[in-house]
C-alpha cells in the first residue's frame, strides 16, 4: 500500500548492516514514511555528518541501531549529546534491535534523548505508529 503524504521529510537510517538500511529504507519508501532517507553504516560517519549539514539537511528522524562495531548505539548516543541543541532537537532518535535484552531496552527507555524502541525487523505499522 503506497500512501501520498509523506510523514517525515527526511529521515536517517545508522546501521553497519547494508542490508538491514536497504530493507528499512525501501519499507520507508513504500509507506510514505520519508521523502529522503539518508544511510550510514557507522556512529562516527553520521555524527560527522550531522556536525557538517546545513539546519536543512538534518533529518527528524535517526533510526539508530545498538550493536555496531567501533562504536555502539550508546556510545552515538554520548556524542550525540555534546552536539548544538538545535540539532538535538530537530533530530528525534529510535533505537533499533535486534536484541530481545531488557537491559538494552531499560538502558533506551532511560534515555533522554531516545523517543521510541523498537525491535527489528521494521514493519509498515511499525512505522505507522511512530510520532516523534
Amino acid at each position: 500500500m503506497v500512501t501520498t503524504a509523506v510523514k517525515y521529510s527526511i529521515v536517517m537510517l545508522v546501521d553497519d548492516n547494508p542490508m538491514d538500511n536497504m530493507v528499512n529504507g525501501q519499507i520507508m519508501t513504500a509507506s510514505g514514511f520519508a521523502k529522503k532517507i539518508n544511510s550510514f553504516e557507522s556512529g562516527s560517519a553520521t555524527l560527522d555528518f550531522l556536525r557538517s549539514a546545513s539546519p536543512e539537511e538534518l533529518p527528524e528522524v535517526i533510526f539508530l541501531d545498538i550493536i555496531m562495531p567501533g562504536m555502539d548505539g550508546f556510545q552515538f548516543l554520548t556524542e550525540f549529546e555534546k552536539l548544538d541543541e538545535s540539532i538535538q532537537k530537530r533530530c528525534k532518535v529510535v533505537m533499533l534491535s535486534s536484541s530481545d535484552s531488557f537491559k538494552d531496552l531499560n538502558r533506551a527507555n532511560k534515555n533522554r534523548l531516545v523517543r521510541k524502541f523498537l525491535n527489528k525487523p521494521l514493519t509498515i505499522e511499525m512505522l505507522a505508529a511512530i510520532n516523534v
